[in-house]
């Protein structure tokens, strides 16, 4: 009795053994013929005996299983792209001689699936499927800093942090050569996608001028946001570890330096994030954006002309800085605060009348000295509306009531050339 049942289950082990071999078969064509929802249907058979089969018939499964979840690759579903991917990596680690073309294609489908995502502003559905691709072939560590940048976006800190502590650990610089020419026809620089394929544009005529550039390392980028990730979770101790680390490796890294200095800024330790500035800018002395950072700087810790020489050593690197100008003009107002709380705690005698006299001429001659950077900032940006307000309003406190009336015309205008069309316009 025994005998015969063993015989009988060995009989039909046989024949179900045989009918999913046969199913994973007709799934492969199936793919092949682009008839995805039949190949789903013959690995859903296949699928409730799979644990019983070898290894490349496993492994067969996996592949057309991922190859038929992504079908075109069009409007593919989110939970697909991930079932795809697993199935892919099952394949590659089961030795199918395929698995990687299957594993590029899926990590395709998840890449241009997350761009989607990403322009949609789902950051952390983008984050997952670029942490996906990267998985499915570890070259491509640029999906992983992407994977990294989205969930920061989406404000999931944790895997942004886990991403980019695991670049740090793999040396990550996302430096890269950078291939273009000029498209004859247009005059246009364009990106090619390969050295050969510039090189093959450009003999053919189409194009001009090649060009080999080196992107920028992402070290400081990648360090600073590690730092501002402590420090939103409110671990500032492991913020400044995370950067004091960074630096160690990279001391002269000025990239590092200007994360650095965000840091401190973020924490608000403004005595700090000047320090550090300041060391940046021994290794770019004609940055305006730094000069013009150390005005801020310098002007929220209370110390008013350091922060002019800063703006004006900005405007002399980009004269077009008109946020240098207007910051001039705020730092010097800021001076008539103290004099308006003194005039107001005077008396009527006569010696707090002439101090009266004399702290209102004061007032007038810091209207005097702002009002030139704000006249220059008008000059260069007519719609500026913030400073004209300003200028409108020095002219007031100065007396010159036609200026101010004139300046108050100029604001009507801005305002209604800004102003939204009505009905029927």
């Amino acid at each position: 009795m025994k005998t015969r049942i063993l015989t009988a289950v060995l009989a039909l082990f046989t024949v179900v053994s045989f009918a999913q071999k046969k199913e994973i078969k007709r799934a492969g064509k199936a793919v092949e013929k682009g008839e995805y929802q039949e190949a789903k249907d013959y690995l859903n058979q296949a699928e409730a005996q799979l644990a019983n089969a070898d290894e490349d018939e496993k492994a067969e499964f996996y592949l057309y299983k991922g190859y038929a979840l992504i079908g075109n690759g069009e409007n593919v579903p989110a939970a697909d792209l991930m079932a795809a991917s697993e199935a892919m990596q099952k394949a590659k680690e089961l030795g199918h001689a395929e698995a990687q073309q299957g594993a590029t294609a899926v990590s395709n489908a998840l890449v241009n699936s997350a761009i989607a995502d990403q322009n949609a502003e789902k950051y952390g559905q983008a984050a997952e499927k670029l942490n996906s691709a990267y998985r499915m072939n570890t070259q491509d560590t640029l999906y992983l800093y992407y994977a990294a940048s989205n969930a920061v976006n989406g404000q999931d800190y944790d895997s942004a942090l886990k991403y980019y502590e695991e670049l740090q650990d793999l040396g990550f610089t996302g430096e890269e050569v950078i291939y273009t020419a000029v498209n004859k026809e247009t005059g246009e620089e364009e990106r090619m996608a390969s050295k050969e394929q510039r090189d093959l544009f450009v003999k053919a005529g189409t194009y001009i001028n090649p060009q080999e550039k080196k992107s920028e390392s992402r070290k400081g980028e990648i360090a600073k946001n590690i730092a501002l990730i402590y420090i939103e979770k409110g671990e500032k101790d492991k913020a400044i570890a995370a950067m004091e680390t960074a630096k160690k490796e990279n001391p002269n890294d000025a990239g590092l330096m200007q994360a650095e200095a965000d840091m401190y800024y973020k924490m608000g330790d403004m005595k700090k994030y000047r320090e550090t500035i300041e060391k940046v800018v021994e290794q770019n002395p004609n940055d305006a954006i730094l000069y013009y950072n150390l005005g801020v700087s310098s002007a929220e810790l209370g110390e008013h002309e350091r922060a002019i020489e800063y703006y004006k050593r900005a405007i002399e690197l980009d004269p077009e800085m008109s946020n240098a100008r207007i910051n001039i003009a705020f730092v010097i107002l800021s001076k008539e605060q103290p004099l308006v709380e003194e005039m107001n705690k005077l008396g009527m005698s006569k010696a707090d009348q002439k101090k009266y006299d004399e702290l209102a001429k004061e007032r007038q001659e810091i209207y005097k000295e702002a009002l030139p950077h704000l006249q220059k900032v008008i000059a260069k940006d007519p719609t500026n509306i913030e400073a004209a307000r300003t200028i409108m309003n020095i002219h007031y406190q100065l007396n010159q009531n036609e200026e101010a009336e004139a300046m108050k015309a100029k604001i009507a205008e801005m305002e209604a050339s800004t102003a939204a069309p009505t009905n029927g316009q």
